[in-house]
């Protein structure tokens, strides 16, 4: 059921919500991510910034930005859209997980009356704005969990696409059928960060389930949303041969094997200070272990050195990457490999 209502008069603190349902009881249930939160009058949601109101459901963090950055586009990361773009990125405090390991865990998990006044307020026309002034090709919803502040994402990629900027979801990939068909008009790539290949893990270190992940990856991928993948390896937790074999054969066998895998190197943060972070050498074994699943595209990020694409038919380097910059950009205008001819997978490649 989607509710859909006008604005009310304060745009940034009294947003109502959308993709949501009213129950007796004055209860509501929101139908936004796979959490299916049933909410109280007066309470909010798992991700703390969606409250019900007598009965009905508001989104407390639209318009409300707690960072807008300039970025390069392989930091987001995707390697394999319009690379050596720029990415106009925003966020707002929230998310629907509760990963131990956050990193970006002061915005996205410490949500209160101070968080939620932080930041700068900026309407959707101002963040259209801001993009196309500093020439960024895109608009990514990322740093904190999109799907939380989906309305405010929504009318932003809405504008965006008039203006001819694409938008792109840094996700943990926890979001409905219903939230993802509304916004696959506007949503032109994804990078989807897949924490862990057994659902005990989800379970116990984030709070969620594996499978809506996967069936959300598999959605994207059925939608022509470009869609590329990171899994971030932690010592002890999902850094198992077994578990990264499983998740690389998912990637190659469900999405296909031009989809490109990253494997993210785990630093100490939040929740997680005592663990040391991933060995370089158990990296290099499972982008080994992806390439051997038969994935052309398989990077080692977080970490000294560079990241590059490399010509699945003739094995020359064609795209030269470092620090989460592109340094060189070999392909023909046509997105072929200079060398053998070959076609790279992608968006933009030229």
């Amino acid at each position: 059921m989607l509710i859909v209502v006008k604005e009310t008069d304060d745009m940034f603190k009294q947003k109502r919500a959308k993709l949501y349902e009213k129950l007796p009881d004055g209860k509501v249930r929101c139908n936004l991510c796979t959490h299916h939160c049933i909410i109280a009058e007066g309470e909010k949601g798992i991700c703390r910034v969606r409250e019900n109101r007598n009965g009905t459901l508001y989104t407390l963090v639209y318009g409300r930005t707690v960072s807008q950055h300039v970025d390069p586009i392989e930091k987001k990361p995707l390697f394999h859209f319009y690379p050596g773009s720029t990415a106009y990125s925003i966020a707002t405090p929230g998310c629907n997980f509760r990963c131990r390991w956050c990193q970006n865990w002061d915005i996205a998990q410490v949500v209160g009356e101070r968080q939620l006044e932080a930041g700068e307020e900026a309407s959707p026309e101002e963040i259209v704005t801001a993009a196309r002034k500093t020439g960024s090709r895109s608009i990514a919803y990322t740093y904190t969990e999109p799907t939380v502040f989906f309305e405010y994402a929504y009318d932003t990629a809405r504008l965006a696409k008039k203006a001819g900027l694409a938008n792109l979801y840094i996700t943990n990939g926890y979001m409905t059928e219903e939230m993802l068909q509304t916004f696959k008009p506007y949503l032109d790539a994804a990078n989807v960060d897949l924490k862990a290949f057994r659902d005990e893990t989800y379970r116990q270190y984030v709070g969620a389930r594996l499978k809506p992940v996967l069936e959300t990856m598999k959605l994207m991928n059925e939608m022509e949303i470009w869609l590329e993948v990171t899994t971030l390896v932690i010592p002890g937790i999902n850094d198992g041969e077994e578990e990264l074999k499983d998740a690389a054969n998912f990637v190659a066998e469900e999405l296909g094997v031009d989809t490109p895998w990253h494997i993210s190197r785990f630093f100490p943060d939040y929740k997680m200070t005592d663990l040391p972070p991933t060995p370089v050498e158990t990296l290099n074994r499972a982008r080994e272990i992806g390439l051997e699943a038969g994935l052309r595209y398989v990077y080692v990020g977080n970490v000294a050195g560079e990241a590059n694409t490399i010509c699945p038919n003739c094995g020359r380097t064609l795209i030269r990457r470092a620090r989460g910059r592109m340094l060189k950009n070999h392909l023909q205008p046509d997105g072929r490999c200079p060398y053998c001819g070959a076609a790279v997978a992608g968006v933009g490649m030229d």
